[in-house]
């Protein structure tokens, strides 16, 4: 009866466990956790997405002093991201690393380019 009751308790503790993990994504944030279906670059470019969204690809290039801004890539091209206004920076990113990213289109003459508020990596 005693290990029928261990067994039960035991088990109602990795259902507990289990429950918890479920639905979190892994990983580091900085500033607020990107949220949303992530969008392609492509379509940034062409104006086809609400200025508020999420991308997700690879940092392929950051800024060399203060990692105030970085590139990201995915598979149809590549955006600057400006990390200066979300208060952090992307030093500790190492390039070629899968993150995604949320914030607000804004233009720099022509060029798009994502005012993040969050990222994850």
């Amino acid at each position: 009866m005693r290990i029928k009751q261990n067994i039960f308790a035991l088990s109602i503790c990795l259902a507990a466990l289990a429950a918890a993990g479920c639905g979190k994504q892994k990983g580091t944030v900085l500033g607020k956790a990107p949220s949303g279906e992530p969008q392609a670059v492509l379509a940034v470019r062409e104006g086809i997405t609400p200025p508020n969204l999420t991308l997700r690809g690879a940092v392929v290039e950051k800024c060399p002093t203060a990692g105030c801004w970085f590139l990201i890539a995915d598979r149809t091209g590549a955006l600057k991201v400006d990390t200066k206004s979300a208060g952090f920076v992307v030093t500790a990113i190492p390039l070629q690393r899968e993150v995604t990213v949320s914030g607000k289109i804004v233009y720099e003459g022509s060029e798009p380019v994502l005012e993040a508020t969050g990222l994850r990596y």
